[in-house]
This record gives structure tokens, C-alpha cells and sequence, in this order.
């Protein structure tokens, strides 16, 4: 009799992969290690070797009303934090740009450390600046953050008449920066994004895009999540060969759970005005307010409302996977980024492994899981470095060029 494999084995055997940690603000303003516990974050060295964890995309993201005026720096600074980790824990942990780095740190039993932007304000209108960022390190940059940059559009001010969003969802320029990524071998991720931005840049796009961490919007209807269309678009996103891109779902409980995004949205109105109050008694005092310090007053707020079940997340993962396909499902968990409100008993990346249990115990196969943990970002970030060798090898100029056919 054939021993049936366990979970455990499966988490074992696996290139387990994240595509979203905001941790580097915690390097940066909080003055935290990686060799540190915890304290109140999700991710550490020793939650990592727990949960066989092999690969971290660290988010490189710039909060766009403390630091206005100056977003390259603070990117830089951040790319900077993460690289100063890596030289602290050699031992530990390796800096890697592709999938064949991937899987070094893997034989070597390393955490492989990768770095998305997040939000295309940080490149401030500049393809030099894109470039520069991808030659630091940089794989994926999600094209808007929850605010609209004057060249794509953003699902979190779609409404808002102040603010200026373009005709068709990208702008010329916009288009340029899609293609530029592709012809870099640079992600496109489209979480954040609104929808008409989103369908427009797989038009666009010669390459698979990814969505680091998103989630199924038929299951909780948040702006930030996917509708089976869009779930479906990004898998047959990419070239007429293409096999499709990936959605990596959220862990953010406002995301999973309709019924703790309507309580999140009933306090909204109370936690604004705390996190003014604090910003307002800030200025009054001359001091510079960092994120983490207005995050503490949302948590204070979030603390207030149950955690859901981790069936939550489970949920949205057999959704998608059932209407985009198990190849087209993977784990983009936003660990340090979410005020720590997590489903119950998700806390930190020696938590998933539960994970993997719960798909097991509802059928999913070995083969599945390894896809879902890691092999299908690994295969979409393949093609995605292929793409590029072959946009390189072209003659094309760019979108805002002089072009052979009218536009």
C-alpha cells in the first residue's frame, strides 16, 4: 500500500513563494532586523525557516502624501533597507533577480529576497528612473498604488472627481511604461489598479501581467479585488504563446471577508478622523509623522472586529483557481501591510503550511499545491524574462514616437 503524501511533505518539497511583504517600512522606520522577534509584524527570519518560506518579493512602496515631492528617495532609501538585510544575514537569506536565482537560494536553503514596486509613482513620470530601479533590482512594479498617477488609474480615487484620471486608463506615456517594463523583463502588476487600467494594459502588454496580491471580488466586493473577467483576462493575459499570468491572493481579512469589510466600513468614518487628529497634532508640533505611526491608530480600529476564519482565504484561492484555472492561483499574502488584521491563525509565514493542509483536505493534488505555492509565479516570471530577449532583439519605437499606422 502506497503511503499517501502529507501536507507537511508537500510544504517540504515545495518552492514556497510570496509576492507581497511591506516589511521594508519596518527596516526603515521602525529600525527592525530580520534576526529580530516579531513584535506585533508577520515576518521574521525565524517565521520564515518555520513555514519554508523560499521566496519574499519585499514591497518597495512610497506613501504618496508623506512623501510627496520626494518619491525617488524614499524608493531609494527602501531598496536600500533590503539590501542592507541581506548583507546582514548571509547565511541566511541571498538577493536574487530571477527565477534561476529562485532556485539557487532553494538548494542552498536560503530565503531568496526579491523586490516589487509598489505604485508607478516612485519612477515620477521618468523612464530613466524605471530603468535605474530594474537595473537596482527591481522585478515587478504595480502600476498605480490606491492613488492615480496621471498616467494609470487607480481602483481606490476611481470616484473622486478631484482628481484628474486619463481617457482609456492608460495615457500614452502610461503605455509607454507598460512596454518599457515588458521590454526590461520587469513584472506588470495590476493589483490596485482600476478597471478600465486593468483592461487596458493587457492590451497593451506583450507579456503575462500578475496581480501580487488581489483577490476574488465575487467573494467580497472590495475595488481592490477581481471580477471573474478580470480573473479570466489575466489568465489568457500575454502573447498569442503566452501561458497566461497569475493572481496572487491577498491574507487581508477587508479583502476575504464581506462581512468584516462591512464592519471596517462602518468605523471608517471614525478612524479618518483619529489618524487626521494625529496628523493635525503632528504638524502642530513640527514633527514628521511616519506610516507606522498612523498605522498603530487603524489597527487600534481594526482590533475591533473578529478575525475571520482562515476558510476565508481558502475560499478565494478554489475560487480562483475553479474560474481562471489552478494554473493562474498563487500567494501574494501583503504580510506588514495590513495592520496585522489576518484571518484566525495566519500570523506570519511559519503559519502556511495551514495552508497547504486546507487545499489538501479539499482535494487539491500535490502537483496543485506546488503550483499554487510558487510554480506558477515561477513560470509566469519565465516568460516574462523571455518576452524581453525577444523585445530586445527588435527595432520598435516607442508608443509616444513617430509610428508607421495611426494610433
Amino acid at each position: 500500500m502506497t503511503n499517501k503524501i502529507t501536507p507537511e511533505a508537500v510544504q517540504r518539497s515545495a518552492i514556497v513563494l510570496d509576492t507581497h511583504a511591506d516589511t521594508p517600512q519596518r527596516f526603515v522606520d521602525e529600525n527592525f532586523d530580520l534576526g529580530d522577534p516579531l513584535r506585533g509584524g508577520n515576518f521574521n527570519l525565524e517565521s520564515v525557516r518555520k513555514g519554508n518560506l523560499g521566496a519574499e518579493f519585499f514591497s518597495i512602496w512610497v506613501e504618496p502624501t508623506l512623501y510627496k515631492g520626494q518619491y525617488a528617495r524614499r524608493t531609494l532609501v527602501l531598496i536600500d533597507s533590503v539590501k542592507q538585510q541581506v548583507a546582514r544575514h548571509p547565511d541566511q537569506v541571498m538577493f536574487v533577480t530571477s527565477p534561476e536565482g529562485i532556485e539557487l537560494a532553494h538548494r542552498e536553503h536560503k530565503l531568496a529576497v526579491l523586490m516589487g514596486i509598489e505604485g508607478g509613482h516612485s519612477i515620477e513620470d521618468s523612464l530613466a528612473l524605471l530603468r535605474q530601479y530594474y537595473a537596482l533590482g527591481v522585478r515587478y512594479m504595480t502600476l498605480t498604488w490606491s492613488n492615480s498617477n496621471g498616467w494609470a488609474d487607480s481602483s481606490g480615487d476611481i470616484n473622486d472627481k478631484a482628481v484628474p484620471h486619463t481617457k482609456e486608463g492608460l495615457n500614452e506615456f502610461g503605455k509607454d511604461v507598460v512596454y518599457e517594463m515588458n521590454r526590461l523583463g520587469m513584472m506588470v502588476d495590476i493589483s490596485h489598479v482600476s478597471d478600465r487600467t486593468f483592461f487596458r494594459t493587457l492590451v497593451i502588454t506583450r507579456a503575462p501581467v500578475i496581480a501580487s496580491h488581489s483577490a476574488a471580488r465575487a467573494l467580497c466586493d472590495a475595488p481592490r479585488n477581481m471580477t471573474d473577467d478580470m480573473l479570466r483576462a489575466v489568465a489568457n493575459s500575454g502573447g498569442p504563446n503566452s501561458k497566461g499570468g497569475v493572481v496572487q491572493v491577498n491574507f487581508y481579512s477587508g479583502f476575504l471577508s464581506q462581512s468584516y469589510r462591512n464592519a471596517q466600513m462602518a468605523m471608517e468614518t471614525e478612524a479618518d478622523k483619529a489618524v487626521q487628529a494625529l496628523k493635525d497634532k503632528a504638524k502642530a508640533e513640527g514633527k514628521e509623522l511616519t506610516y507606522d505611526e498612523i498605522s498603530k491608530v487603524q489597527r487600534a480600529y481594526a482590533d475591533r472586529i473578529p478575525r475571520p476564519p482562515l476558510s476565508v482565504l481558502i475560499d478565494h484561492i478554489d475560487h480562483i483557481a475553479k474560474v481562471a484555472g489552478v494554473d493562474h492561483v498563487g500567494l501574494g499574502s501583503d504580510f506588514d501591510g495590513v495592520s496585522g488584521q489576518l484571518p484566525e491563525g495566519l500570523d506570519s509565514p511559519a503559519d502556511l503550511p495551514k495552508i497547504t493542509a486546507a487545499l489538501m483536505a479539499r482535494g487539491y493534488s500535490a502537483a496543485d499545491c506546488r503550483k499554487i505555492l510558487g510554480g506558477n509565479l515561477l513560470r509566469v516570471f519565465r516568460e516574462v524574462a523571455q518576452v524581453s530577449k525577444e523585445l530586445q532583439a527588435e527595432s520598435r519605437p516607442r508608443i509616444t514616437e513617430k509610428q508607421p499606422f495611426n494610433k
